[in-house]
């Protein structure tokens, strides 16, 4: 069965999840990782040139979720960018070299305000929701909190391995040798915009709203009347770990305040796949003056075999 297709609007705000392979606690919190993690970010961001915008995030042990802004297609290059350079580096960190990701990311439209701030609100949660720490800010792993309670800039450091590279073998090559010393690294800055919804508010309204988030979740996680794991056994965890369980939901269409909108969005995805089959069967039999929908992809012809959509 194929992955389903991928829809992008000429601009739109999405949640973006991706996955560890088998759910392996790759991504499990530290310092190291946290920067590491941090400056590729980052670095994604910074390369996107404007055409992707940072809202939310979060980085668990073993997944990720993004609450991002992009313009057309950019998102597919940013993610690319994010997820292969994530592999290489973290993949060092944690000493693993097989595949990283479990499948391909999910990238689903959030269509209005008051799914944006439900979308906020669910990225802050993780930690508190699954019972590791009691508190939001007591998650140790990478996340925006900081940055939507204080300033919304925040610099890391990029470990720029090309510069490593051109410098292998070279007499000025001695001590800077490891693939995270400092002589590769440089600084790199990650800023959190604001949702749109909150533009008009002042610093500290917005802050208030974050706060009042946070009191929610963690009154709900209360309510549950069990312990959390805690801050030291979340570190203690090996990141080769494969949990027994993993929680597994089919992908929403998007995400919403009202029926109507998913219904609408409903109607223009199948739409927008049925022309985008349309134009694949001709592209396949060799028209390639066949019209594929905006901001989409055409499949692959491979020369004397039938091409697949990947």
């Amino acid at each position: 069965m194929g992955w389903p297709l991928r829809m992008f609007q000429e601009e739109g705000y999405y949640f973006v999840t991706s996955r560890c392979f088998q759910g392996r606690l790759l991504l499990r919190p530290g310092a190291e990782m946290n920067e590491v993690v941090g400056g590729v970010l980052a670095r994604a961001v910074q390369q996107s040139a404007g055409c992707v915008r940072l809202h939310a995030f979060t980085f668990a042990s073993n997944h990720f979720h993004l609450l991002v802004w992009a313009r057309g297609a950019a998102l597919a290059s940013f993610m690319q960018y994010l997820r292969a350079n994530l592999s290489r580096k973290v993949g060092q960190l944690v000493d693993w070299s097989g595949g990283f990701w479990e499948r391909r990311y999910s990238a689903e439209p959030v269509l209005d305000d008051e799914a944006l701030v439900g979308r906020l609100r669910y990225v802050l949660a993780h930690g508190v929701k699954e019972g590791l720490v009691e508190k939001c800010t007591e998650w140790p792993g990478l996340t925006c909190l900081p940055q939507l309670l204080g300033p919304a800039r925040r610099l890391f450091r990029w470990f720029n391995w090309t510069k490593r590279w051109s410098k292998r073998g070279s007499e000025d090559m001695t001590a800077g040798e490891g693939r995270f010393a400092e002589e590769w690294a440089e600084p790199v800055e990650l800023e959190v915009a604001p949702l749109p919804c909150w533009k008009g508010l002042g610093e500290e309204e917005r802050q208030r709203a974050v706060r009042n988030l946070l009191e929610e979740v963690e009154a709900e996680a209360r309510g549950r009347g069990t312990p959390a794991l805690g801050e030291r056994a979340v570190r203690a965890q090996h990141p080769h770990t494969r949990p027994e369980h993993l929680k597994r939901s089919p992908r929403p269409v998007g995400h919403a305040s009202t029926r109507q909108a998913l219904k609408e969005l409903r109607e223009q995805y199948r739409a927008f796949v049925a022309v985008f089959r349309e134009a694949a069967e001709r592209w396949r039999r060799g028209d390639f003056s066949a019209r594929f929908p905006l901001f989409s992809f055409p499949p692959r012809v491979v020369p004397g075999r039938a091409a697949q959509v990947l």
